[in-house]
């Protein structure tokens, strides 16, 4: 889970924000917890975060990028299991599904999602092995979506997401008012779980 983010465009603390009376993390922690794998939280030093169960890993303040949090989760994958790979959300997707979650996991190669015809950066899927290419994208200050792109991932498209829920909810990314707005008229939904 990255949720390292400063949220200026939400007014800050993006983990913490109330959606449906929940901290915004939550829906991503607890989809990662329906899917059977182990959550755990790449923040940088600065990042409020509310009172949670899953492990924290606290990264470098510098630099500020997302990949120092994508190598900082692939370097604890390989210290646990060195074949063993990881699948990133961000602290502000709360429409993942637990199954998208566990069918990316089950991947042996990168993978990243399409909606649109444009890649999303997350949620993905890394394994060790790319943590060297990710470090040359970070020294060459390559956006997230172009730096897993550059790994030839396994690409989910719109007609393989549907079994998970609706595509473009499910890379739906809370980074504005309006946003946090859109997400929780789409909870008040008819039919919709929490």
């Amino acid at each position: 889970m990255l949720a390292g983010g400063r949220g200026t465009r939400i007014g800050g603390a993006k983990p913490t924000r109330a959606l449906a009376g929940r901290p915004l993390i939550s829906y991503p922690l607890g989809y990662a917890r329906d899917a059977g794998l182990e959550a755990v939280v790449i923040v940088k030093p600065d990042t409020a975060l509310p009172p949670m169960q899953e492990q924290v890993i606290v990264e470098a303040a510098e630099p500020r990028h997302p990949l120092c949090g994508a190598l900082e989760a692939l370097e604890y994958a390989r210290q646990r299991s060195p074949g063993g790979g990881v699948v990133l959300v961000g602290a502000d997707m709360p429409f993942v599904s637990g199954g998208l979650l566990r069918a990316l996991a089950l991947l042996d190669r990168a993978a990243l999602i399409e909606i649109d015809r444009r890649l999303q950066p997350l949620p993905a899927r890394l394994l060790p092995e790319h943590a060297l290419a990710l470090r040359g994208e970070l020294e060459a200050e390559s956006s997230l979506r172009a730096a897993f792109a550059a790994l030839a991932p396994t690409v989910l498209v719109e007609d393989e997401l549907r079994a998970f829920g609706d595509p473009r909810r499910l890379c739906f990314s809370v980074n504005t008012p309006a946003d946090l707005r859109r997400a929780e008229r789409w909870l008040a939904a008819p039919g919709v779980t929490r």
